[in-house]
């Protein structure tokens, strides 16, 4: 049970970085790797920023904070330097790298008894994990709804119409520019954010731990996307949280098969390969169809 608990808590957190993932890569529908440093830089601020007595909060919001300047570095690349988006976001993920390491000192820092988010007072009196899960959930709804309720606004239709169309929302007299840019910030905002939380979680931060992370943020997306079908823009944002936890649990059952934490990082890539080819078996078999025909049967 303990490890259930621990694995779900883990996912909402990692869901944060889903959401965030999501914004460039569904809604703008361009891939950002920029999330590999972003990730270890929320965490690398967050923590630097602990061990020297800051508040959690206000660690935790400089974490946000950092994560959306890496995305201002990467869109004003993209869009006024002219450098394509793949590239952009290399760029930036490679220098990330050594302004980590002067902002930790070292290849990474651990908490030493420091407070933090999750060591609150009222968590405490919590069984072990679910301190996790109340952060992790309370940050995840919240989220959520700032996002349904941004992209319900005229700004957040500027934003969705710059991805879905770029041409005709210039021709409509929207700054797409403008649109990725802010798309690129808010989204490694949510990115830092996740790598703050985490690292407060894991009680560390390390210059590497963002290997891997676009794989796992898409890994959530795609396996939320498949397990729910067709939804609303809103559900497919629950979803995505939904499709973290899922993918958590597969890790752990993985792990309990026998494999070893070392081979994470391949599994995950196979998890993700065969999630993005189910849409592919679908169409080839109709096993959407089927399924559903199976569970109407009388």
């Amino acid at each position: 049970m303990s490890l259930i608990t621990s694995t779900i808590g883990q996912g909402l957190l990692w869901g944060i970085l889903a959401l965030g993932l999501f914004l460039t890569f569904r809604i703008l529908n361009f891939p950002d790797m920029t999330v590999e440093g972003t990730f270890p830089f929320g965490a690398a601020i967050c923590i630097s920023a602990l061990v020297h007595g800051v508040n959690p909060i206000i660690a935790t919001i400089l974490s946000f904070l950092g994560g959306m300047l890496t995305g201002l570095i990467t869109g004003l690349l993209y869009t006024k330097g002219k450098i394509p988006v793949l590239l952009a976001g290399i760029l930036t993920m490679t220098g990330i790298y050594s302004v980590n390491l002067r902002i930790l000192g070292k290849a990474n820092v651990g908490l030493l008894n420091k407070a933090t988010l999750l060591n609150e007072k009222f968590l405490q009196r919590l069984p072990d994990n679910f301190p996790t899960i109340v952060v992790g959930l309370l940050f995840a709804i919240f989220i959520i709804l700032l996002l349904a309720l941004f992209l319900n606004t005229d700004l957040g239709q500027a934003f969705i119409a710059t991805g879905d169309n770029e041409k005709m929302a210039q021709s409509l007299g929207i700054n797409t520019d403008n649109m990725k840019i802010f798309g690129l910030m808010l989204s490694n905002g949510l990115i830092g954010l996740a790598g703050g939380l985490l690292g407060q979680n894991g009680g560390y931060a390390d210059v590497n731990m963002g290997i891997g992370t676009m794989v796992i943020g898409l890994a959530a997306i795609i396996i939320g996307e498949v397990v729910y079908g067709n939804l609303s823009l809103t559900a497919r944002l629950i979803a995505v949280v939904i499709g973290s936890i899922i993918y958590r649990l597969i890790l752990l059952l993985v792990l309990q098969l026998g494999f070893s934490t070392n081979d994470f990082k391949l599994i995950s890539a196979i998890i993700l390969a065969i999630c993005m080819m189910l849409p592919l078996f679908e169409k080839k078999f109709h096993t959407r169809k089927l399924l559903k025909k199976g569970v109407t049967k009388p």
